[in-house]
């Protein structure tokens, strides 16, 4: 069996089509990086302080990792990751990682074993294959690349070719490490690394201290909570000054899609039950729904893009959020409907072109039966690319071959990282870019595309569109 050049990683097989891949990566590969959509520390680059060691780095934060091996019984105390309840975590760096490389073999066939060996590689390079007898190789050789000034945060930066970061972060965030950054000539509006306003800590109320986080908001904002219409004001308030350091977009983590348009009393009824703890299942469910409608004319009003990220059944496994809290693997996907869930929004707003909506999903069946029907028939919708339990080459192609009928490329909003892990980031981008190459590639092969159409549509999917999309300048001719 012939053996495909790591410069042939995941292009097509077949010699004819991976030959035209090859020429269309090529051109995407000397894009620079729009990353619309992450969770990156914005202190990591304010700070620009050198990273810690390669299991603090790499492993400790990387709840893709930390939940396979607790799927085979390795504790995440065993692994560094800090607990909430006070039980002892392991402290020691090389035993975290000699811990991680004893099960590497669990990664197989797994995103999360493509996107760390290319890290290794084209980030620090480090060539080494990682396993139980070299785990103190790689940790030693790693571990030297951080300690070199070229590996700081910004140095990094500079050298991923990344153009545009957003952040993410919560109403109640003073923002001032986005102000550090702005008065460094890094941030702020146009600045390379943006924020991202993501309000479900004072919107859902069955997130923990809501109604605490509420009063918190008042505090920040200026403006009094105590009333639905004083809520409201605040929300804009903060959303005003999230605009003034760089965002250009909402994100929302509804745990479904569902939107619903009340009338101000009702609406003012259900936050005042909230707000006196009297508030049930339901009520937050319905007074989530109709947030996203007033988010929606907020963003006719300011210009932020919306992002819906919904489907997620948050701290599923109670043991490890009771242990280690939030965002640590203890999250699952479930169905999510579409069609019926958005239909107030989109009845609203939904042929407005002021209006731009971007839609995730972690239930793949909804690509070809909902998403891209509605992302082709709505001028304010535009899909995101596949997210979380989906960000795999596979279901990357699968994404393409779904949607593409119905909503064509520029219906989508190119690709987001989603990543906490900051070295990751040029790995995730080339992944896709190299996926896109093949699809491309084949269209070609079926006469389906010229050659040219598909060196323009490449350059559009990896910079062009989500610079459009997400307001950061310049798009698609």
């Amino acid at each position: 069996m012939p053996i495909i050049s790591p410069s042939d990683l995941l292009l097509p097989a077949e010699p004819g089509l991976r030959a035209l891949a090859r020429e269309l990566y090529a051109l995407a590969a000397e894009q620079p990086i729009i990353s619309p959509h992450g969770h990156v520390d914005p202190g990591l680059l304010a700070e620009d302080q050198p990273f810690p060691d390669p299991a603090r780095l790499l492993v400790v934060p990387d709840h893709y990792l930390t939940r396979m091996l607790l799927s085979q019984g390795v504790p995440p105390a065993d692994l560094g990751v800090p607990s909430v309840d006070g039980s002892p975590v392991e402290t020691d760096g090389r035993t975290v990682w000699r811990r991680f490389a004893a099960h590497w073999h669990l990664f197989r066939g797994t995103p999360s074993r493509l996107w760390l060996e290319q890290t290794f590689r084209n980030v620090f390079d480090v060539d080494t294959p990682l396993s139980p007898a070299t785990a103190d190789t790689v940790y030693d050789a790693l571990a030297a690349r951080l300690a070199e000034p070229g590996f700081r945060p910004r140095a990094l930066f500079e050298r991923f070719g990344i153009e545009v970061l957003a952040t993410t972060e919560s109403p109640l965030d003073d923002l001032g490490r986005h102000a550090k950054l702005a008065a460094d000539g890094w941030g702020g509006p146009g600045g390379r690394v943006v924020t991202t306003f993501r309000p479900d800590d004072v919107v859902d109320m069955e997130f923990g201290n809501w109604s605490a986080n509420v009063d918190r908001l008042a505090e920040v904002s200026g403006e009094d909570t105590g009333t639905y219409a004083g809520y409201l004001a605040a929300l804009r308030a903060r959303r005003e000054a999230f605009a003034a350091a760089g965002a250009t977009s909402s994100d929302h983590g509804h745990p479904t899609a569902r939107t619903l348009d009340l009338s101000p009393a009702q609406a003012a009824a259900l936050y005042d039950r909230g707000r006196r703890g009297l508030a049930d299942a339901a009520d937050a469910e319905a007074f989530r729904a109709h947030m996203l409608l007033e988010f929606a004319r907020m963003s006719l009003d300011d210009g932020l893009v919306m992002q819906l990220h919904p489907g997620a059944v948050r701290n599923h496994n109670r043991w490890l959020h009771a242990r280690h809290g939030r965002d640590v693997g203890g999250d699952v996907p479930q169905a999510t409907e579409y069609v019926h869930a958005l239909a107030p929004l989109l009845d609203a707003h939904g042929n407005d072109p002021r209006l731009t909506v971007v839609l995730y999903t972690l239930d793949e069946d909804s690509f070809s039966r909902e998403l891209a029907p509605l992302a082709g028939g709505y001028a304010a919708l535009r899909l995101g690319a596949p997210w979380w339990f989906l960000d795999s080459p596979e279901v990357l192609r699968r994404f393409r071959e779904a949607v593409t009928e119905t909503a064509g490329f520029y219906n989508t909003a190119g690709f987001v990282d989603d990543t906490r892990a900051f070295c990751s980031i040029p790995v995730r981008h080339d992944v896709a870019r190299r996926v896109d190459a093949g699809f491309l590639a084949r269209l070609v092969a079926e006469h389906r595309m010229t050659g040219d159409e598909a060196a323009e549509t490449i350059v559009d999917l990896a910079y062009r569109l989500p610079k459009q999309v997400f307001k950061f300048g310049g798009g698609p001719s």
